[in-house]
């Protein structure tokens, strides 16, 4: 599934078609598309894992799902969800979700949320974690309410990072190691897209599909299937401290993991 930075690139590729009007809007999607011919891009956004399109008269948001992808100015054998033609070029989208959204982009998100936008902010993501201490460390970093944008990538290389252990609830975390934690989900955000535009960004993961702790050298545990959000973690017993005690207490559930 592509993360936040991955959708930033998408909407660094698709800058040409910003002011154009659609001419032409097709796909296997249940939208009425026939809505969107004849308006114009006034810009194209994202936050976290959505890609948006702002139109005259609405707003489109699509989600790559765990496997969806995009085609610009070519196409993939299997028919699109939704396939945009414009004056210069054309945009498809596959296997994805894609929604309309009614009013102003900024009434629907909370671009603070958001660890590429601008309007981050530290603070308050750090007072939304304090109010929810039973949230574990690997739930908490795919929780879109609190690191929109951060995805299982993100997650497994920012807990190495931190010598977090992803079983960690985050109300036993100290305060320093709580800002460290929130701190490093942005930082490594930003590498992520410059290692994304480089085409190199495997050639960086130090924990991620990894098989043994560079700083140990011993074997990473692999789970299939960890925390409440139920996604692959890849982590050192030795290394990655576990704080507070996750197995006697009833641990709360991400929201909006996706």
């Amino acid at each position: 599934m592509p993360e936040g930075p991955s959708i930033v690139i998408l909407r660094e590729e698709v800058a040409a078609f910003t002011g154009k009007t659609i001419e032409r809007a097709q796909g296997n999607s249940k939208l009425d598309k026939s809505s969107l011919v004849g308006q114009t891009v006034r810009s194209f956004r994202s936050w976290g894992k959505h890609f948006l399109i702002e139109l005259d008269e609405v707003s489109l948001r699509i989600h790559l799902l765990l496997f969806g992808s995009y085609r610009i100015n070519e196409r993939k054998e299997s028919a699109p969800r939704l396939s945009l033609g414009f004056p210069n070029g054309e945009l498809n989208f596959y296997g994805c979700s894609v929604q309309f959204i009614e009013g102003p982009l900024d009434e629907a998100y909370d671009w603070s949320a958001d660890v590429m936008s601008d309007a981050w902010d530290n603070r308050t993501t750090l007072r939304k974690l304090r109010k929810r201490p039973r949230l574990l460390a690997c739930d908490a970093l795919l929780d879109q309410t609190l690191f929109s944008g951060s995805g299982n990538i993100i997650k497994n290389e920012v807990l190495f990072r931190t010598r977090i252990h992803p079983l960690s609830l985050i109300g036993d975390l100290s305060a320093p190691k709580l800002r460290e934690l929130t701190r490093e989900v942005r930082t490594y955000s930003f590498e992520f897209l410059q290692w994304k535009r480089e085409g190199t960004l495997k050639a960086h993961w130090l924990a991620h599909t990894k098989t043994t702790c560079p700083r140990c050298k011993i074997p990473f545990v692999k789970a299939k299937s960890l925390g409440r959000s139920k996604r692959r973690a890849f982590y050192c017993e030795r290394c990655q401290k576990r704080y507070g005690d996750s197995d006697q207490v009833s641990v709360d559930a991400p929201v909006a993991e996706e």
